[in-house]
């Protein structure tokens, strides 16, 4: 089967400032790729690469180099700038950290929801009121509350406006940058249980970006983690919580609270290797790494398959 979204060797870097010819490699040879229907968790810590990749993939900007095929659409070659006029922005459409600063404060919850399926669909007056209405039913936004401004909506109402306009243009992919960090935890279930439901009864593919193993649990099979701008360990979610191979992985799984492995928990200290200009002919990790050997800090470690579906960056 041909994945939907295929994304081979990406790579972005940012020039330092006061530091010239140094850059700050955001996204370093990523490669993943995620089926229709299928929801693909990306997680790691702050400052790992995570919406930068979120953000390339969804084009709002431009990678340095690499491959993002959609739909075997080569998308790399329409720049950003360009792309929010091209047809396939309808079909790929991304929901964002906190909805409220992605909402014009002049706009009522209808007429937000409307500009998008405005701009990117062909649509009569009717016709577009009637898509308004039907994906703010879609996402749980009852139609009383279309008529008011983000400042009269609480969180997770702003939240389901953000997710309706993502699904106004009928999009194939949902790109998901963090979108429950700013809820409340009860909030938050509603909303993953929502992109559950939506991903069934619509085909959405869906790329979670996340921090918080404990929601990626409820929502995505499988998960890719991400550390420094590479991909470190992927594999289905199960396998990869129950059994995770690399250190980085053992440590995020670990400091997910679990009364069952009390006093159990790997503890990582040590130097950060920096992202600025990192060292090609060693392992990301080894600063931080618990286990390391003399081949990581002469070797970088190649992500590889360790059995069917798992893959690891690591030579242990």
């Amino acid at each position: 089967m041909t994945a939907l979204l295929d994304i081979a060797d990406l790579r972005c870097r940012f020039p330092v400032r006061g530091r010239k010819g140094s850059f700050l490699h955001a996204v370093d040879g990523v490669s993943f790729s995620i089926d229709r229907g299928e929801a693909v968790a990306l997680v790691g810590e702050s400052g790992c690469g995570k919406s930068t990749l979120a953000r390339l993939v969804a084009r709002l900007i431009d990678p340095d180099s690499g491959q993002i095929s959609f739909a075997g659409i080569d998308l790399v070659a329409i720049p950003a700038r360009r792309f929010a006029d091209d047809p396939a922005r309808a079909r790929i459409q991304m929901v964002f950290q906190d909805a409220g600063d992605s909402i014009d404060p002049r706009y009522t919850a209808r007429q937000a929801i409307a500009e998008p399926i405005r701009g990117l669909t062909r649509q009569t007056r009717a016709g577009l009121a009637a898509r308004v209405a039907e994906v703010a039913a879609l996402a749980g936004l009852p139609e009383a509350l279309l008529d008011r401004t983000a400042h009269q909506l609480s969180g997770g109402q702003k939240a389901r406006v953000g997710i309706a306009r993502a699904l106004g243009p009928a999009p194939d992919v949902l790109i998901l940058d963090e979108p429950t960090a700013a809820l409340d935890v009860s909030v938050q279930a509603l909303v993953l249980r929502l992109f559950d439901d939506l991903r069934r009864e619509l085909g959405l593919s869906l790329l979670f970006i996340s921090h918080d193993l404990g929601v990626v649990r409820l929502l995505c099979a499988r998960v890719l983690v991400m550390y420094l701008g590479q991909i470190v360990e992927s594999g289905p979610a199960a396998d990869l919580f129950d059994a995770p191979r690399h250190p980085y992985t053992q440590a995020l799984v670990d400091a997910v609270p679990n009364p069952a492995r009390r006093g159990q928990r790997l503890r990582i200290t040590g130097d950060i290797v920096s992202a600025i200009d990192p060292p090609a002919n060693a392992c990301r990790f080894v600063g931080r790494c618990p286990v390391a050997i003399a081949r990581c800090r002469s070797e970088a470690p190649m992500l590889r398959e360790v059995m069917p579906g798992r893959q690891v960056a690591c030579h242990l």
